[in-house]
């Protein structure tokens, strides 16, 4: 009897490999509409090629760029709440830059004991003598401080803005100027609600550019009465004294030698 020979292979064919399907997916196939099956079996099929070979590795995720820190904004009284319609000057469009990259301390050389209360008034004279005797079209300082920690909005054009303001000769631009209300030359109490209150308000005002309060900022003077020529590179503390860019002991010595504490409070509050 002849044994019936194998089927001669034609030259580039290639061997079919059986796919097993688990018995699972046989189940799961049955339940299944045609497509569907279609898609489920070409998967087994992929998934078993792959079995004795190396399983591949699912691509990770970038890591993000480095974490911005930042800190909540304080609680900030408009300037509704100081300036009004009497008191109002007629003032041009507030001025802006890109953003905020470094922040200088005042004092405004006024009276230490006065009520909390009274602090609308106490700026309100400020201002009055800013846009009236200096002939200035605005308060200079982008916030006040009073010795309670309450933060006031000084300057318009929005608190959340790059305001360019009118506080530190030379260094206006990129810069924001928060005001203690009060006088604080060498001796002086510099009252903790207001350093704390300092902090809170440089810690978001610089996180918004991601400053942190400890370093330094890379400033060009635009004034030439300031410490700096006009066009002159100067590095000055991201939470400088008006002292560190003017000729002036302003903020005096007792709240300038609070800063120190003022940076790592600020910095601290951004999480770093």
């Amino acid at each position: 009897m002849r044994v019936p020979r194998s089927p001669r292979r034609t030259p580039g064919a290639r061997r079919r490999r059986r796919i097993r399907i688990p018995r699972p997916a046989l189940v799961l196939l049955a339940c299944l509409p045609g497509l569907a099956a279609v898609l489920v079996l070409a998967l087994c099929a992929n998934g078993v090629g792959h079995l004795s070979g190396t399983i591949p590795r699912v691509p990770v995720a970038a890591r993000p760029a480095t974490l911005r820190h930042t800190a909540p904004q304080p609680r900030i009284v408009p300037r509704s709440a100081w300036l009004d319609a009497l008191s109002r000057h007629a003032q041009p469009p507030p001025r802006y830059d890109d953003k905020v990259v470094a922040v200088f301390v005042h004092h405004t050389d006024s009276p230490n004991g006065y009520d909390c209360a009274d602090a609308p008034r106490i700026i309100r004279y400020l201002y009055a003598g800013q846009t009236g005797v200096r002939d200035w079209d605005d308060i200079g300082y982008n916030f006040l401080v009073d010795r309670c920690g309450t933060i006031y909005e000084g300057r318009a054009g929005g608190v959340g803005r790059a305001v360019t303001g009118a506080h530190t000769q030379g260094f206006n631009h990129r810069t924001a100027g928060i005001a203690a209300i009060g006088t604080f030359t060498a001796g002086m109490v510099v009252p903790k609600a207001m350093t704390d209150a300092i902090a809170a308000l440089a810690a978001w005002k610089l996180g918004l550019a991601d400053v942190d309060p400890r370093t330094e900022a890379h400033l060009v003077s635009s004034n030439s009465l300031s410490r700096y020529a006009a066009g002159t590179s100067a590095t000055l503390p991201a939470l400088a004294g008006h002292k560190d860019g003017y000729m002036t002991s302003c903020p005096g010595a007792a709240l300038l030698a609070r800063l120190p504490e003022v940076r790592v409070a600020a910095a601290r509050l951004q999480g770093r």
